[in-house]
């Protein structure tokens, strides 16, 4: 966890999507405990409730679990919910909007595959 705090969002989103990268990268691994609300908070110089808003996004998305008195914990199958979502989201914010520009300029299916194929060398 040591990427920096922007201004392009809120900050517990960030924090939720650094544990996300984090386990994505297997920095974190299933069962292996995360930072405390009060660690990133230091880390971060953030408030703590900023950084339990953020930790709490991924207890309830089945991310992370709470062992009491112990810490946070990343689940087993994290990773997998973690990509199944960003999937999701990519699928919305990139390929969907992908599909109408292409519809409006009157793209084919088979040329907008074409584009892509002609990229493969290029952008990987």
């Amino acid at each position: 966890m040591n990427e920096e705090l922007t201004q392009e969002k809120s900050i517990y989103l960030q924090i939720s999507e650094m544990i996300e990268n984090d386990i994505l990268r297997d920095v974190l691994l299933e069962e292996e405990r995360v930072p405390s609300t009060n660690e990133l908070a230091r880390i971060y110089t953030i408030n703590p409730a900023t950084a339990a808003k953020g930790v709490n996004i991924l207890v309830d998305s089945g991310v992370l679990y709470k062992k009491r008195g112990i810490g946070m914990f990343v689940s087993v199958g994290a990773k997998e919910i973690i990509r199944k979502k960003r999937k999701s989201e990519f699928y919305d914010n990139y390929v969907r909007k992908l599909l109408q520009e292409a519809a409006a300029l009157g793209i084919s299916r088979e040329e907008l595959l074409e584009m892509i194929d002609e990229d493969k060398g290029g952008n990987q």
